[in-house]
């Protein structure tokens, strides 16, 4: 079975915002390979059920809505395993999510890590499914039509202060025909499952084994602190602080400061002063496996 096309990328404003949208969203995603946005599908009721997490925010401004990520076993068992320590996958999608909310034309608040039975709920109606594809599909991105709706009508207003409604396709005509739920999904299989490819000849590649691992990660951000050492204090002491109270710490002076990554102690080195910052002048590396 294969599944009806959606309107012309190029003709339908809808379908063009969905697919610029997750073009965004794939240039920052974590992965070992250049990601690229595939055709926007009618979501289903069962898409979720091939991904192994989902992550989703709220758009804040003149744009109403969500935008949600889908991602498989294979980051998701990445971030568990990283050799920084289990990285929060909703923090590692971030990037990803405020790209899509920019391509909308809003922003986007910090996303959360969402139950897989509830994110067709989350749509609230209607959406759009973009798959973000490399060797397989990674990942999938949805949004709300009401969502592209909102943002259309935001770009118009701002084009014409004296426009209003929304745009004149009406939202129903972004998903022609009816659509068997199944025939939808098949085209939509993320990395590691069998994909049949979509009508006209989309640019689904085979599986390549072995291709992902640690690098997934290379682009993801993530909280560096340096430390110069710790104390122990009883919470009257702690109260009775001002300024000038000076603390003793468990650390000798000249002694190197701690590099710790997502929490981890990874290195350590000197502290110097670089054009009137601290900086950190690596000296000795703890776990080289944590860093490379």
């Amino acid at each position: 079975m294969t599944l009806p096309p959606m309107p012309d990328v190029a003709s339908d404003p809808r379908t063009r915002l969905a697919h610029e949208v997750a073009t965004a969203s794939a240039a920052v995603l974590p992965s070992s390979e250049p990601l690229e946005a595939g055709e926007a599908q009618p979501g289903t009721e069962h898409i979720a059920s091939l991904f192994a997490a989902a992550v989703t925010a709220g758009l804040t401004g003149a744009v109403n809505g969500t935008v949600t990520l889908l991602v498989g076993e294979e980051l998701v068992e990445t971030l568990r395993t990283s050799p920084l320590g289990q990285l929060d996958v909703a923090a590692a999608l971030q990037p990803a999510l405020d790209a899509a909310a920019a391509a909308l034309g809003s922003s986007v608040g910090a996303g959360a890590e969402a139950p897989l039975d509830t994110v067709v709920e989350l749509q609230g109606g209607g959406f759009v499914a973009v798959p973000l594809i490399g060797a397989g599909i990674a990942a999938a991105l949805l949004v709300p039509d009401a969502t592209l709706a909102s943002s259309l009508t935001a770009a118009q207003r701002a084009a014409d202060p004296s426009a209003t409604g929304a745009p004149s396709a009406p939202v129903e005509e972004l998903h022609p025909g009816s659509v068997d739920p199944v025939s939808a999904i098949e085209t939509m299989a993320p990395v590691g499952s069998a994909v049949t490819p979509p009508p006209g000849g989309a640019s689904v590649h085979p599986i390549a084994a072995g291709r992902r691992g640690i690098e997934m990660l290379h682009g993801v951000e993530m909280e560096v602190t340096v430390e110069l050492g710790r104390t122990r204090m009883a919470v009257r002491d702690l109260l009775a602080l001002a300024p000038g109270t000076v603390l003793a710490l468990d650390r000798a002076a000249g002694a190197p400061a701690d590099l710790l990554v997502n929490g981890r102690l990874v290195a350590r080195g000197e502290v110097v002063v670089v054009d009137e910052d601290f900086g950190l002048r690596v000296t000795e590396i703890l776990d080289h496996s944590a860093v490379v």
